[in-house]
């Protein structure tokens, strides 16, 4: 994979439930992250004392953040009602020339800063709230 346009990694959550996925406006930089923990079953056994891992055990994770300038789009506002109501909605991430993560998160923080001389802006961050899927581009 070659080098990639950092606007082309996008976030977008499903505005209704009808599986209809919009990018969340006004977004200047945006992350994402996987962790998967291990399960050391490391015993008196192990050969020449060298760490075991459990294959396939471990809890498995993901986490979104963004940060940006309010456009005034149905995005900005459904982000405040996905906080305040504590909702799981459907969120993809488009990772140019890699693939299409999709699945519920929970939005876990946001803020919002200012000062008298600039824009308004906000940063907000989610984790995963169940199965994800991916699909390859």
């Amino acid at each position: 994979m070659g080098a990639q346009n950092g606007k082309d990694l996008l976030i977008k959550v499903d505005l209704t439930g009808d599986g209809q996925f919009e990018t969340i406006a006004g977004l200047r930089a945006t992350r994402v992250s996987f962790n998967a923990e291990s399960v050391d079953v490391t015993s008196l056994e192990s050969q020449g004392g060298w760490r075991e891992l459990l294959s396939g055990a471990g809890v498995k994770s993901a986490a979104i953040s963004g940060s940006g300038v309010f456009k005034d789009a149905n995005t900005d506002e459904r982000a405040r009602q996905i906080f305040f109501d504590g909702e799981t909605p459907g969120f993809q991430v488009i990772i140019p020339d890699f693939g299409v993560v999709e699945g519920p998160f929970q939005m876990t923080a946001i803020e919002y800063a200012g000062s008298h001389n600039g824009e308004a802006t906000y940063e907000m961050s989610m984790a995963s709230a169940g199965a994800l899927s991916f699909v390859a581009l």
